[in-house]
């Protein structure tokens, strides 16, 4: 077994890994930008490397600078977290190179399934279901006859990357040309690939993925779904399992394609499967996330599994702490994302200080969290801030559980969109499992925080400002993008009645 591994990552997932290393004995390093030298996933890894300037690409892309840092302290093995390099095959390759250990799939099946091309083709050769479309490589007048022949609406994608970017929904012929320009022109920017290809656009699916695993005996296997519908920019926000949409004959064949389609690649470790659910019931491929998910907590809590040990295990050739063959799902569990972000403007990413913050407790309730009081919420990485997950016998007692920790939440001094998930929760459609892509702009095109704090609020602002003096902070007025806006249920601080 590992005595030390490197976790090339920050935030919330670089500590969420450094809490097993620890519980199996493994010291952690951490690596930061020279802003991130003090932050908390810093502080908490066993030893810490700066290694470069805010910018991520002299920082945490930087590969040689990584490689350097797992050396220089002595780590034996890498592991990538989620986001960054995690999905970076010449990063992969680069590790082992170095004489270290990758805790990771393949490069050859992160390559595969990181082009959408190259996944679709060999998602078909697999017999893995996928949406009706046209991945071949053609110039402007024939994708445009393959659009007609697709029919619409139909959408523009590009192959590379993710997270919604170089992707275009099209309704009509009449806009084809334009969407297709502007699809390429976004692709090339986000990720210096502007290919792109074209599918079937379903109006109302359901976003549902499979959880896959490839141990280091060469069997694969699932553990159930994960539903991730809800979300803003074509980026999730809240996740669920199981998902209220799939019973066991349902689950079964999403597993069954789900490991079809890891072993087409040859899959080692954790991976994720994701596949649009039609209203019918059909389902197709959508794309495979070659590393562990944000959203992996609530797998964990519904399988009663440790993900991140799984990893790490079958990356030193040990066998799983668990026999897939007994793992049944039990109970249900629902991650909501808090993110620095204004929901009231179009989730704007916000950056800021943290200047009183407060995680939920009690009886189901986990949070995965990088946060401290007193640091800032920088512009230069991901606005995640933080993962609260509630588990409870079923979706109704994880709803209300989940509700409550929402509820008893407070962050303030950066504009979060914690009152935006509550309020997303509390919507009857919601609560009745009646969830598809579209759901927010279907039920919540427009919200506005609540308009008017409690005068604790600013008491408790100013506080934060000048140590306790009776003036009010900045930004106090009840604006509509005031971060005063949402304590959340503080009750110490009084009876709001």
């Amino acid at each position: 077994m590992f005595r030390r591994v490197l976790v090339a990552n920050r935030g919330e997932i670089a500590i969420r890994v450094m809490r097993t290393l620890r519980e199996m004995g493994i010291e952690s390093v951490a690596i930061a930008s020279e802003p991130d030298a003090h932050a908390p996933h810093a502080v908490a890894a066993d030893v810490c490397r700066v290694i470069g300037p805010a910018a991520a690409s002299e920082s945490y892309l930087a590969i040689d600078r990584v490689i350097a840092a797992a050396k220089e302290t002595g780590a034996e093995a890498i592991h990538p977290g989620y986001g960054f390099l995690s999905e970076n095959a010449r990063f992969a390759e680069a590790v082992t190179a170095a004489g270290l250990t990758w805790i990771g799939p393949s490069p050859e099946a992160m390559r595969v399934m990181g082009s959408k091309i190259g996944s679709r083709e060999r998602m078909i050769a697999a017999g893995v279901p996928v949406v009706p479309g046209f991945q071949e490589e053609a110039d402007d007048a024939r994708l445009a006859t393959e659009a007609d022949r697709i029919g619409y609406p139909l959408v523009v994608k590009a192959s590379a990357g993710g997270g919604g970017k170089g992707m275009r929904v099209v309704e009509e012929s009449a806009g084809f040309r334009s969407a297709l320009a502007l699809a390429r022109s976004e692709a090339e920017a986000a990720f210096g690939d502007g290919t792109v290809y074209l599918e079937r656009y379903l109006t109302r699916p359901r976003h549902v993925e499979v959880q896959v695993f490839g141990d280091s005996s060469g069997r694969v296997f699932h553990l159930g779904e994960r539903e991730c519908s809800v979300q803003r920019r074509h980026q999730k926000i809240l996740e669920e399992s199981p998902s209220p949409a799939v019973d066991a004959d349902l689950r079964a064949r999403m597993g069954e394609a789900a490991v079809a389609a890891a072993q087409a690649v040859d899959y080692v470790g954790a991976g994720t499967v994701e596949f649009l659910l039609d209203e019918d019931g059909s389902f197709y491929f959508l794309e495979m996330n070659t590393r562990l998910q944000v959203e992996h907590p609530v797998t964990e809590l519904v399988y009663g599994v440790d993900l991140v040990r799984a990893q790490v295990l079958t990356a030193a050739g040990e066998p799983l702490s668990f026999d897939p063959a007994t793992l049944e799902p039990r109970g249900h569990a629902i991650e909501a994302r808090l993110y620095a972000e204004d929901p009231a403007q179009g989730f704007l990413p916000q950056a800021g200080p943290v200047l009183r913050l407060r995680f939920p407790e009690g009886p189901g309730v986990r949070v995965d969290a990088a946060l401290a009081e007193g640091n800032p919420v920088d512009v230069h990485y991901d606005p995640l801030l933080a993962k609260i997950t509630a588990f409870g016998s079923d979706r109704a007692e994880a709803n209300a559980r989940l509700l409550r920790a929402l509820r008893d939440t407070v962050v303030l001094g950066v504009t979060t969109n914690l009152d935006f998930l509550a309020d997303v929760i509390e919507l009857p459609a919601w609560r009745e499992g009646r969830i598809h892509t579209g759901f927010l702009g279907e039920h919540l095109p427009a919200w506005a925080p609540p308009a008017e704090a409690p005068p604790e609020v600013f008491a408790l602002a100013a506080a934060a400002f000048d140590g306790g003096g009776s003036g009010s902070a900045p930004g106090a007025p009840n604006g509509p993008a005031s971060p005063w806006t949402s304590l959340g249920d503080w009750k110490p601080l009084g009876d709001r009645s």
